[in-house]
C-alpha cells in the first residue's frame, strides 16, 4: 500500500520510511528540502502549512502517519504552530483526500499539559484528532533513542567523563526507535482501534540508574550521578540559550516537564501484546547507540 509521512526526514522518520519500505509498502514522504532520489518514496516538497504539498501527499495513500512536530521552539507561537496548526493542516488534508486511516504521533508530555508549552501542544493537537471523523490512534512514546539520534548525545558525552547532570529524583522509560517504527507501521496497515497508546521498552529507571547504564553502554564502570534542583536547571538552561542560541537542548520548556517525577508509560495505556511488544531492551539499545555515535566521531 501507499503510505503518507510527515517528518519523513526526522530521526523516527527516517526508520520508519527504512521499516515500510522492507515490508514492501510505498512511501510519499513530506519534506522541506530537496532529497536524493530513493526506490519506493516520493518526496513531497512542502511544509506543514504547504495546502498544495500536503494534499499531493495524502492523494491516493491507504494511511497517513502524522511524525512531523516541534520539540523545541524559542516561543509558544512556534508550538502552536508546529504541533497544532500543522496537526490541523494534516487532518484537513487527509480528510479531504478521502484517507480514513490516521496514525498521530504525540508524546507522553501530552499528559501532563500543565508542566510545559511543548505538552500543552501535543495534548491540544491530540483534541484535534480525537474530535475528528478519522479511523485514528495516537501514539505517546516516551523519550525515543537508537542509532541516529542527536537529542541524547550530550548525555552520552558526559557519561564518557564520568558524570551524568540529572533533575530531581524521579522515574523515566525510553523506547528505541526501530520498535517505534515498528508499532507505527502495524497500526497503519490495519484498521483502529481509536484509542490512545502510551508506549515504553517495559522497563522503568530511576534517572541515576539510566545514567549508569548509559555509563556503561560508553565503557565507564561508574558515572557520577548529581541531581539538579528544579532552579539551578533553569539557570542551565539559560546558559544553554546564550551558548547555543535556537540549538539549546536544555530550555526552560523542558526543565518544566524534565522535573516531573514519572515519564513511564502505563500498564493501562499500553498497546495489546497480540499488536505489538517491544523487541530491544534498553541496554542492548544503549550500547548500540553509543556503538553508532563512536563510529560515526560524535564522542
Amino acid at each position: 500500500m501507499i503510505l503518507a509521512i510527515t517528518g519523513g526526514t526526522g530521526f523516527v522518520g527516517r526508520c520508519l520510511i527504512d521499516r515500510a519500505l522492507g515490508a514492501g509498502h510505498k512511501v510519499r514522504a513530506l519534506t522541506r528540502r530537496a532529497q536524493p532520489p530513493r526506490d519506493g518514496v516520493t518526496w513531497i516538497e512542502g511544509a506543514l502549512g504547504s495546502t498544495d504539498a500536503l494534499a499531493t501527499l495524502a492523494s491516493g495513500a491507504a494511511a497517513m502517519i502524522h511524525v512531523a512536530g516541534v520539540v523545541n521552539a524559542p516561543t509558544r507561537d512556534g508550538f502552536v504552530a508546529g504541533n497544532i496548526d500543522g496537526t490541523a493542516a494534516v487532518i484537513a488534508a487527509t480528510l479531504t483526500a478521502g484517507v480514513t486511516r490516521f496514525v498521530h504521533v504525540s508524546s507522553l508530555s501530552a499528559r501532563e499539559p500543565a508542566l510545559s508549552t511543548y505538552g500543552w501542544s501535543k495534548a491540544e493537537a491530540e483534541r484535534l484528532v480525537e474530535a475528528s471523523p478519522l479511523d485514528w490512534t495516537i501514539v505517546r512514546p516516551s523519550g525515543v533513542y537508537g542509532p541516529g539520534d542527536t537529542e541524547l548525545r550530550d548525555v552520552f558525552k558526559a557519561a564518557t567523563l564520568g558524570v551524568a547532570l540529572l533533575p530531581p529524583h524521579g522515574t523515566v522509560s525510553l523506547i528505541e526507535v526501530d520498535d517505534l517504527a515498528t508499532l507505527l507501521l502495524a497500526l497503519a496497515t490495519r484498521q483502529g482501534p481509536r484509542a490512545v497508546y502510551e508506549v515504553d521498552d517495559g522497563t522503568a529507571w530511576t534517572h541515576a540508574a539510566l545514567a549508569q547504564a548509559i555509563g556503561r553502554a560508553v565503557g565507564r564502570r561508574r558515572v557520577l550521578a548529581i541531581h539538579l534542583p528544579r532552579a539551578l536547571m533553569m539557570i542551565g538552561a539559560w546558559i544553554d540559550r546564550r551558548l547555543r542560541g535556537a540549538g539549546a537542548k536544555l530550555t526552560a520548556d523542558r526543565v518544566g516537564y524534565l522535573t516531573h517525577p514519572d515519564w513511564t508509560a502505563r500498564a493501562d495505556h499500553r498497546p495489546p501484546a497480540d499488536l505489538w511488544a517491544p523487541a530491544t531492551a534498553t541496554e542492548a539499545g544503549l550500547a548500540a547507540t553509543a556503538a553508532w555515535y563512536r563510529a560515526n566521531g560524535l564522542l
